[in-house]
């Protein structure tokens, strides 16, 4: 997303360093990396680190944020929510079709059109790409777990944990309709959590989650 505030730390670094070794177990000439967990838990910050690293290793790869996905436009979402109720907020929000369609044309070498949310304006702008020369797809997002893919990475903090950054990133008001936001979507992000491959633990570490 455009404007966006990433606090990239060595925490994240080492994190990316441990996913990326994990990905060299994969022979695959397209390979899906999705990226997820509750707000502020830093899902941008590990998958920009990534994303760093397979380029330092000489390897392409481009990050979607499914954020970017969602059907409701930024403006008009915090009065759709609270029409709508906060049992709303969860999987049914995004675009699934069109993540799928985009996950698709990664996977075949297309140019695809993405969605890319300008946070400064809330304007959803076109983001004209090209997956041909593209080996990794980083899907990042507070259900991203949910998405078909190589390897699904869940950050396991909760949006208590992380309030510090929430606050500093500050991308939505901090109000008592934005917590009880935070609180359903705890909820539907921590039940996403089985699906993952691979857990990040608070300090960071990563580990094979066994199914």
């Amino acid at each position: 997303m455009l404007g966006d505030i990433l606090l990239i730390t060595e925490k994240h670094e080492k994190a990316a360093k441990q996913i990326v070794g994990f990905l060299s177990e994969i022979h695959k000439k397209k390979i899906v990396i999705a990226v997820g967990g509750e707000s502020g838990s830093g899902k941008s910050e590990l998958a920009h680190s990534i994303n760093s690293l397979l380029k330092k290793n000489g390897e392409m790869a481009k990050t979607i944020h499914s954020d970017n996905y969602y059907k409701v436009p930024p403006k008009e979402r915090t009065l759709w929510r609270q029409k709508n109720g906060v049992e709303s907020i969860g999987l049914n929000e995004y675009d699934w079709n069109l993540i799928n369609k985009h996950l698709d044309e990664f996977h075949n070498n297309k140019k695809p059109i993405l969605p890319c949310i300008d946070l400064l304006t809330d304007q959803i702008d076109q983001l004209h790409s090209d997956f041909n020369e593209i080996k990794y797809l980083i899907v990042e997002g507070l259900y991203s777990v949910a998405v078909e893919a190589d390897i699904r990475v869940f950050i396991d903090l909760t949006y208590h944990e992380t309030k510090k950054a929430q606050i500093v990133r500050g991308k939505e008001p901090q109000n008592d309709f934005r917590l009880k936001v935070l609180q359903r979507e705890h909820e539907v992000v921590r039940s996403l959590k089985p699906q993952a491959t691979h857990i990040v633990s608070k300090d960071f570490d990563v580990v094979v989650q066994n199914t």
